[in-house]
């Protein structure tokens, strides 16, 4: 009798390659708790209406890859081919927007495609899905990109790059649609079947094309980053800034785009060559209409997913310890811009430093500490850097201390206090 064996495109994941897996898991969720996220487990199995909408039933994913099948009682399901949309499904049935301004969420589990399996890529493959709800400030964005820079360091990985885009918003893609038309139109002989279809109902998915005769056309194309209009060029802008503040360096790729259709403004790929044609492993960006689409309120979002089959590939694990948390509390523009200085000095010393995005009346970011749980506080206003200090503030015993106002010597005497 024939052996039964693993499909093709799954695999079993065991010994030294699953402590693997755990280790990288382990070093993301101390990095997610520290900086205030929270994790839920979805169902991988969901309605198919829920990725048709979410995704674009013009992408290569729900045209393709899913794996679709009826059920006993008629309903089209499909087992997750990737979580976001499970997210703002759960955001929106859980009433979450109605409950915190701003959610903070990750999971981890499988994904299934139905593609070409290849150098660590799988049918069934595993994720780590990072989403927050809530927040429009390009803040937000430079943020998930730092994150990724301290996981990536705390794993060793060291050959990688960081490519950063625009693909702005609506009124900027309606506006451009015309433009990308008429060049694409002048290149029909050179576009593969995928791409003549796309021409038609979301141009824009061609720069997506890995077919070689595809992508020799778009690198002579029009560009979407030159076509942004003013507020989505200023996201981008400041955005950059976040991204020199935190001191990471960034490749502007004006060519990238997402292969879902539910992507704005921000868009990014971590990718490293030591993984071949298909180097992406992680992957992300904004999607500020995609709650609204499905049916809730009017909510920005952003997120990434990581490849963990090819993470570990690159990475080598290693223990990351959560001290005590704290909180900044700073009061105007002056008081923001010790910010991300100070919040580099916890993290890169494993400390958990939250804050309010809109740094709004003092009072309401002592009650945002306390639903945080946090054990200090540290408040910044102009009387403080006037006399440059900061003030530290138990949040146990309600004492208050004066600290000097620069981030080095803030972590080394907040730590006496531990």
């Amino acid at each position: 009798m024939e052996k039964i064996k693993t499909l093709r495109g799954f695999k079993d994941i065991f010994g030294e390659e699953i402590e693997k897996f755990k280790g990288i898991e382990d070093v993301v969720r101390k990095y997610l708790g520290l900086l205030g996220f929270r994790e839920v487990e979805l169902p991988i199995l969901e309605k198919t209406e829920l990725f048709v909408r979410s995704i674009g039933d013009a992408t290569d994913i729900v045209e393709k890859e899913m794996f679709t099948f009826q059920d006993l009682g008629g309903d089209s399901l499909t087992l997750r081919p990737e979580a976001t949309a499970g997210m703002v499904r759960f955001y929106l049935q859980e009433g979450l927007y109605a409950k915190e301004r701003v959610n903070k969420l990750f999971t981890i589990g499988p994904m299934f495609r139905h593609e070409r399996p290849q150098k660590g890529r799988f049918r069934e493959f595993h994720q780590i899905d990072v989403e927050v709800f809530g927040v429009s400030e390009p803040l937000v964005d430079a943020e998930l990109v730092w994150m990724i820079f301290l996981i990536l360091g705390e794993l060793g990985v060291k050959s990688y790059k960081i490519e950063v885009n625009s693909v702005g918003c609506r009124q900027c893609r309606d506006s451009f649609r015309d433009v990308l038309v008429e060049y694409f139109e002048t290149k029909r002989d050179h576009l593969c079947e995928d791409c003549l279809r796309r021409l038609a109902r979301n141009p824009l998915r061609i720069f997506d094309c890995k077919n070689t005769q595809c992508i020799e056309v778009t690198a002579h194309s029009p560009l979407l980053y030159d076509h942004l209009c003013g507020g989505c060029k200023e996201h981008f802008d400041t955005f950059l800034a976040h991204i020199n503040d935190f001191g990471i360096a960034v490749d502007i790729n004006k060519r990238l785009v997402r292969g879902l259709d539910y992507y704005t403004k921000t868009v990014f790929e971590i990718t490293s060559e030591e993984l071949g044609a298909q180097k992406a492993f992680i992957a992300g960006g904004r999607y500020d209409n995609l709650v609204e689409e499905m049916g809730g309120p009017a909510t920005a979002g952003i997120g990434f997913a990581v490849g963990v089959e090819r993470l570990a590939m690159l990475a080598r694990t290693e223990e990351f310890s959560v001290t005590p948390s704290c909180f900044f509390a700073y009061l105007g523009e002056q008081a923001k811009s010790y910010l991300i200085p100070i919040l580099k000095a916890f993290a890169s010393a494993g400390m958990m430093l939250n804050y309010s995005y809109e740094g709004k009346s003092l009072k309401s970011q002592m009650r945002y500490a306390d639903s945080l749980q946090a054990d200090f506080v540290l408040i910044l206003g102009d009387e403080e850097i006037a006399k440059g200090i900061i003030i530290l503030r138990d949040m146990k015993n309600k004492n208050q201390h004066e600290l000097p106002l620069n981030p080095r010597e803030i972590l080394r005497e907040f730590k006496k206090f531990l």
